[in-house]
């Protein structure tokens, strides 16, 4: 069949990027329930559980400098595939140890932490072609339909089948897992991107628009530190109000949420007194709610402001952490995340759409390090203070603590989250590409 830019379709390239993500989705989501039981079935403390969590979200702390300045610098599209080969067999290595019974709390760590330092470069690289293959006016249908993706098949059908196909043999999910990544870098070397506007205007062209009062600064040339370059786009995010404020509560709203589900393996089985396969069933409540707000989350951008979504989703996000310090069953437990599923799939959409509208295309990969280092680095807080909390409290203790946090963020942020953050950014600017050897992504042939 032939491109489909208009109407319903987005285009050859976002069909393969939306490919490449659902199938590495389902093998996430396989694994999402079965690498907590793996965790659990070599150790019942809740901070060995929880530091299980931390290795993987480190790396966005400790790659953020490298991470952005190397999207913006190499082909985007070749470090995507390389960064899901290197999970394949990473992920390959993990499940032939379980396989010869020589899995060992150290070793899950390390491949933890390696598998996170992939994931920092690969998916910065893929959030950044997302704009690439997909025009600006199509970003919340294709945000939505990329969440929509992950879902169903990441949250709703890959946590039970992951928990089932652990319960027939421990190495089963690992192979599914590492099969997925090879997939999707079969699936990503075939993508297509769209042609890159030309931002040095001919003599007979119209006169370009003035530039931003704030302009985001180009890439230095020669051997400038890779950290002064990820300093700049800091920098150049912080005076930005809105992305400012965006990423200051995602990452108070990270730190809450992983806090809590850092040990939700052990909240499932002990609190709740489910089964393995109970807890994979329920980590698809979410997913359920996920969809449905993903089916949504277009219709309610359109008729809807985004302070008014973001400030909903604060209050939902409160109510999420204390329903669920307060649930004694599995069914309301249940019926606490699948609304939240709903709030997350509605502000993810929102989120992504303020952020890849306001970034232009000659940093993205640098302003995407800088924003995920600071969201994500919240997760990594979260993962340190979920273990002692749960170990100190009980396992409802870091619910608690979640919902107080995020009721204090919520009175802080309801002001900022106001009118203002609805504003279009102003036009950037144009951005020099990188002064390297390398040809930028958005350029590169397929």
């Amino acid at each position: 069949m032939g491109r489909r830019d208009g109407g319903r379709g987005l285009g050859r390239g976002f069909a393969s990027l939306w490919s490449a993500a659902a199938v590495s989705s389902l093998g996430d989501g396989i694994v999402s329930a079965a690498a907590p039981l793996l965790v659990a079935s070599l150790t019942r403390d809740p901070v060995l559980v929880a530091l299980s969590v931390f290795v993987q979200q480190l790396p966005w702390l400790l790659l953020a400098p490298l991470s952005g300045a190397l999207v913006d610098r190499v082909d985007r599209r070749r470090l995507a595939v390389a960064a899901n080969v290197a999970r394949a067999v990473l992920t390959a290595v993990l499940a032939v140890a379980v396989y010869a019974g020589e899995v060992s709390l150290p070793l899950t760590y390390t491949v933890g932490l390696l598998l996170g330092s992939c994931a920092a470069l690969g998916e910065n690289a893929s959030s950044a072609l997302l704009p690439a293959v997909v025009a600006s006016a199509d970003l919340p249908r294709a945000n939505s339909r990329m969440f929509g993706t992950d879902s169903v098949l990441n949250r709703l059908c890959g946590p039970p089948l992951g928990a089932a196909l652990f319960g027939v043999a421990a190495g089963l999910p690992l192979t599914v897992d590492a099969l997925s990544f090879a997939g999707a870098a079969a699936l990503v070397s075939t993508l297509r991107l769209l042609p890159r506007p030309n931002p040095t205007p001919s003599p007979s062209s119209s006169p370009s628009p003035p530039p931003s009062p704030s302009p985001p600064p180009s890439p230095p040339a020669g051997r400038t530190a890779l950290g002064r370059q990820f300093a700049d786009s800091v920098r150049w995010l912080w005076r930005q109000p809105a992305l400012r404020t965006l990423t200051l509560a995602l990452c108070l709203m990270n730190v809450t949420l992983i806090a809590s589900f850092s040990v939700m393996v052990l909240y499932a089985r002990e609190h709740l007194g489910l089964s393995e396969f109970g807890y994979g069933v329920l980590l698809t409540a979410s997913a359920v709610g996920g969809l449905a707000g993903a089916l949504v989350a277009p219709r309610l951008q359109a008729r809807f402001s985004a302070s008014v979504l973001l400030r909903l989703g604060l209050v939902l996000e409160t109510l999420t952490h204390a329903g669920l310090a307060l649930a004694g069953s599995p069914w309301v437990a249940g019926a606490v995340l699948g609304v939240f599923g709903v709030h997350g799939a509605i502000w993810v959409s929102v989120d992504r759409t303020l952020v890849q509208r306001a970034v232009p295309d000659g940093m993205r990969g640098r302003i995407n390090s800088a924003f995920m280092a600071l969201a994500v680095g919240g997760s990594a807080l979260g993962a340190l203070l979920g273990g002692p909390i749960a170990r100190l409290l009980g396992l409802t203790g870091p619910f608690w603590f979640s919902a107080t946090v995020m009721a204090a963020l919520t009175v802080f942020a309801w002001r900022p989250f106001g009118r203002s953050i609805d504003a279009p950014p102003p036009a950037p600017a144009p951005v020099p590409t990188p002064a390297a050897t390398a040809t930028p992504a958005a350029t590169a042939a397929p």
